[in-house]
């Protein structure tokens, strides 16, 4: 039943942030499932309380199964530990504490005072794995950053002189907007947004709370007054980060709708502050080259994802995947836990973690 409710909590992907993916089973004394609810923002109520109202007085003795833990807290509602409690469930089963520290601990043992079995750990992988960008949002202090990268298996994103090209096939472009449908923005670099002039949208089709902020890393001000980014901000959040003094260029994107922060966009940690600032959970970094590198050096990426392309291209001067500074030695460069490899028509999907140093 813990599975299940991960299952009903993964329902409110790209409808939840900045608040975490909740899903709640009831089961009956008797074993009878008789609730389920899944969280969605704009609908207020949280899981519990949806599967608690669906299984009325049968609740009574019975197991909520819990993707997090409950808060119990007021916030945008009462606290739904207060709901389990006057349900009079017998037993909470939840498999990780909310890493929210309004939260954290605190529902459990709201739940415990008032004798309720609680257990936990079930799942605890999974779960996590679930919620990564909110725990990455409260445990960092900032948004959760996913780099995604299209390339050859020679490791280049594009042919000489960093002309725009599609390397991947259509599966492989059904997963980059799954991929997008999953965060709060996309970014890429200055050179990306010059030379490829994309729209940067999620063209999922799937539901989502708020539509997808582009973020734009730009000193030079080279994103054209013509670009599709431009010209569209009006119909979806456009942030171009710039240490330009070119008053008017900046004028011209404003006057378009373009939000125009006066700042080094290559100071990323303050630039990750600024969007946070905007309730942004989750980034797609999706390049080019500089910009990966210097995600990657500043050791800012959560999650790697490579679309491995079967093609070759070669050449000194095309470029390659990840720029940057890079390792010093074979100690320092980055290795990835917990890889999982998926086939996407002819392409590969190589996604994994970073590994913290102390893991060894």
């Amino acid at each position: 039943m813990t599975r299940r409710a991960l299952e009903l909590a993964a329902f409110g992907i790209g409808q939840v942030s900045p608040s975490p993916l909740v899903g709640c089973v009831i089961v009956a004394e008797n074993g009878e499932t008789i609730g389920e609810g899944s969280y969605i923002y704009e609908n207020v109520t949280h899981a519990e309380v949806i599967a608690l109202n669906q299984a009325g007085e049968k609740a009574k003795g019975g197991t909520a199964y819990v993707s997090l833990e409950p808060h119990a807290h007021t916030g945008r509602t009462k606290p739904c530990t207060e709901a389990l409690i006057n349900a009079r469930i017998r037993r909470v089963v939840c498999p990780i504490e909310d890493p929210n520290p309004l939260v954290s601990g605190k529902g459990f043992q709201v739940l415990r005072e008032n004798g309720i079995e609680v257990v936990t750990g079930i799942l605890k992988d999974e779960a996590a794995r679930l919620n990564e960008k909110f725990c990455v949002w409260h445990q960092k202090n900032r948004p959760f950053v996913h780099l995604k990268l299209a390339m050859s298996l020679d490791g280049r994103i594009s042919l000489t002189n960093s002309v725009s090209t599609q390397l991947s096939g259509k599966e492989s472009a059904a997963r980059v907007q799954s991929f997008r449908h999953e965060h709060d923005a996309i970014l890429v670099g200055g050179n990306t947004a010059f030379v490829d002039n994309p729209s940067l949208t999620d063209r999922s089709g799937k539901p989502r709370r708020r539509k997808l902020a582009r973020i734009v890393l730009d000193n030079r001000l080279r994103v054209s007054i013509d670009s599709t980014l431009a010209q569209t901000a009006k119909d979806a959040p456009t942030i171009i980060f710039s240490a330009s003094d070119d008053e008017t260029k900046i004028a011209e994107l404003e006057k378009l709708g373009v939000e125009v922060v006066r700042l080094n966009a290559r100071n990323l940690h303050h630039v990750l502050s600024e969007l946070k600032t905007r309730q942004l959970q989750s980034v797609l970094v999706e390049g080019g080259t500089e910009i990966a590198g210097a995600f990657c050096d500043a050791k800012l990426v959560d999650k790697l994802t490579f679309i491995v392309a079967p093609i070759v291209i070669g050449g000194h001067d095309a470029p390659m995947a990840i720029g940057g500074e890079g390792a010093d030695s074979l100690d320092g460069a980055m290795r990835l836990r917990d890889l999982e490899i998926i086939k996407h028509g002819d392409d590969f999907e190589l996604t994994g973690y970073p590994q913290i140093r102390d893991e060894g």
